[in-house]
C-alpha cells in the first residue's frame, strides 16, 4: 500500500475527479514540445499507455489535430484498486501550422508512448541564392 502524500498533487488529482476524464466532445489536454532540427519541425506529444490504433492525426489547411484516448485496462475481478492516479479519456490538441511547412510530407512515429511528428520545411521557405542576369539582355523601360 502506498502511504506518500503531497498536497498539491492530491490537489490536482481532486480537480480531475471533479472535471471528469476527458471526452471527444471536451478533450484534456497532452504535453508537447515543439523545435526545430535542420529542415524539419519535430513535435512531440506525451501519450504514455495509449495504444498506437487510438491515436487520431489530421491536417486541414494548415492545421494539425492530435487525439488520442487512454482506455482503461481490464482488470480480473478479484482486484481491488489502491492508487489510480493515471488519466483515463480522450486527449486533444490543435496546432496552427505556418505556410512555409510542407503538410503533405509528414512523418509520424510511435514509440515508448510518444508520438513525433516530423513535418518538412517547405521548399519555398529554404534560403536561396538568387543569381543576377548578365547586361546583354537589358532593356529600357520607358512610360
Amino acid at each position: 500500500m502506498l502511504m506518500r502524500t503531497d498536497p498539491l498533487r492530491e490537489l490536482d488529482r481532486l480537480a480531475q475527479q471533479l472535471m471528469g476524464p476527458g471526452t471527444w466532445s471536451r478533450p484534456s489536454a497532452m504535453p508537447m514540445d515543439a523545435y526545430r532540427e535542420g529542415d524539419e519541425y519535430v513535435v512531440a506529444f506525451d501519450l504514455p499507455g495509449v495504444s498506437a490504433d487510438a491515436i487520431d492525426i489530421d491536417v486541414e489547411r494548415n492545421m494539425l489535430t492530435v487525439k488520442a484516448e487512454r482506455r482503461p485496462v481490464a482488470k480480473a475481478e478479484d482486484v481491488q484498486m489502491e492508487l489510480s492516479e493515471r488519466p483515463l479519456g480522450v486527449f486533444s490538441r490543435q496546432i496552427t501550422l505556418a505556410d512555409t511547412l510542407d503538410t503533405e510530407h509528414i512523418q509520424a512515429d510511435y514509440d515508448a508512448g510518444v508520438l513525433t511528428l516530423r513535418i518538412p520545411i517547405a521548399e519555398r521557405a529554404k534560403p536561396r541564392k538568387i543569381t543576377i542576369g548578365g547586361g546583354a539582355g537589358r532593356r529600357q523601360i520607358s512610360g
